[in-house]
């Protein structure tokens, strides 16, 4: 295993101010349709019975409308107060506030639900953000805690065949900084070593945008009782 390079930790602690203000300038930042992440998703989520979904790193809330709009109960956290507001509102809107609870919270802390509450989490690339591997294990085992047994984590992040990766600022370990963002890039070797307590379901390669952007989806389930 390559050296690993400590992070620079003052410039991954800015990026929370980055993502408030681009969050709370752009209203649609991401577009209003969801993700081909989350169709995915909830065809998986479907075929297994989930009710109780928890979604880390909502943004603006498109994954969690349409994950409310088939049905699921979500509760959505994000860091950005910016958008656990919007996607307040967009609930309101839809008349889907009944399904869906948003909170702002920093992943990096303890989840705040208790053991065994959820059938499923889902996370959009929140795990190639500005997390370093030490904070990306915590994150890991805090799912697992939340999950019920042989609950889903499935999670999409950018890996190291990507066209971006290597590019711009190097902020330590796999993370580069490119256009204000720092993005931690993946391995299979990071997917498997972050695996710990799970089964490897699925990894598979996936591109979206037009760079495009190429991603890992990852399916892990909770083993254990």
């Amino acid at each position: 295993m390559k050296k690993i390079i400590d992070a620079d930790k003052s410039e991954l602690l800015k990026q929370e101010q980055h993502w408030e203000k681009m969050l709370s300038s752009k209203p649609e930042m991401f577009g209003e349709l969801q993700s081909s992440s989350a169709s995915k998703a909830t065809e998986i989520f479907k075929e297994e019975g989930v009710m109780e979904l928890l979604e880390l790193g909502g943004g603006q809330g498109r994954d969690t409308m349409f994950f409310a709009q088939n049905g699921f109960h979500v509760q959505v956290l994000d860091y950005s107060q910016s958008g656990v507001e919007a996607i307040t509102e967009k609930a309101d809107s839809q008349g889907l506030s009944n399904l869906v609870t948003a909170k702002a919270h920093d992943i990096r802390n303890p989840l705040p639900f208790k053991n065994e509450t959820f059938d499923a989490c889902y996370s959009h690339m929140l795990y190639c953000m500005a997390l370093t591997t030490k904070e990306l294990e915590f994150l890991s085992n805090e799912i697992r805690r939340v999950l019920k047994p042989g609950g889903l984590n499935i999670y999409t992040v950018r890996h190291t065949g990507d066209a971006d990766y290597g590019t711009g600022i190097h902020r330590g370990e796999d993370m580069y900084e490119v256009g204000g963002f720092i993005v931690h890039f993946f391995s299979k070797e990071k997917v498997n070593h972050l695996a710990q307590g799970y089964q490897v379901v699925d990894v598979s390669e996936f591109e979206e945008g037009s760079l495009p952007r190429k991603l890992f989806r990852v399916i892990l389930r909770k083993e254990g009782v």
